[in-house]
């Protein structure tokens, strides 16, 4: 099988072959790619394999995952396919490396974020846990989609409080509807724009670190 998605992977420098590895999915925003993402979440390459997931639609000398009718309103044909190959490219790229399937967590900034939280409602459990900067999930995901328990999938989600191109209300209602949904949930408000401040990352690295156990553990041996 080739892969949808063109990707660069890390791996932990000092990576032992007998250990699968807690690993993050990076979903960047319309119009960037995957080596934008990197950055976020370099403090954690030493203990994460690290999968960034270029979109396969360009845009201008970026790329994008789907395309849009208008700002918050994805062209359905082309959102419904980035859902079902980003997870089908999740379980390949799982099989071929090294990577422990029970702490899989997804990163995502703006496009990237609205699929990251539209996977954790499409596989559940099959993730340990979301970050998801800046986004929202779309209403006909909530309504059409068939949905699965994220009662178990850990979730950091943040916004911009001066956001303008998804107003901080979104961030709110965004907060609210998962509120309803799990207790793990992590919301905070940082006083951005549409981007990712020093404090924001700073606080979701600590988060992933604790969350997957990695700060006190280092890598799970292969059985």
């Amino acid at each position: 099988m080739d892969p949808t998605y063109h990707y660069d992977i890390h791996f932990p420098p000092n990576m032992e072959l007998d250990k699968r590895y807690p690993t993050i999915f990076t979903l960047h925003g319309k119009g960037s790619n995957e080596k934008n993402m990197f950055g976020l979440v370099e403090p954690l390459a030493d203990d994460f394999i690290i999968v960034g997931i270029r979109g396969n639609l360009t845009l201008g000398a970026g790329f994008q995952f789907y395309e849009l009718k208008s700002l918050g309103n994805p062209i359905r044909d082309l959102f419904d396919q980035a859902v079902q190959q980003l997870e089908a490219f999740i379980h390949y790229v799982t099989k071929k490396y090294p990577i422990d399937e029970t702490k899989r967590y997804l990163l995502g900034f703006s496009q990237g974020a609205i699929l990251s939280m539209t996977l954790a409602l499409t596989m559940g459990s099959q993730l340990k846990g979301i970050v998801a900067l800046n986004g929202y999930v779309p209403s006909f995901v909530k309504t059409e989609y068939t949905l699965y328990s994220v009662e178990d999938v850990s979730m950091f989600i943040s916004h911009g409080e001066f956001d303008p191109v998804f107003p901080v209300r979104i961030g709110h209602e965004t907060a609210n509807y998962f509120r309803n949904l799990t207790s793990r949930l992590t919301f905070n408000l940082y006083p951005t724009h549409h981007a990712v401040s020093e404090d924001n990352q700073s606080d979701f690295v600590s988060w992933l670190s604790r969350d997957s156990g990695m700060d006190s553990n280092k890598g799970v041996k292969i059985i």
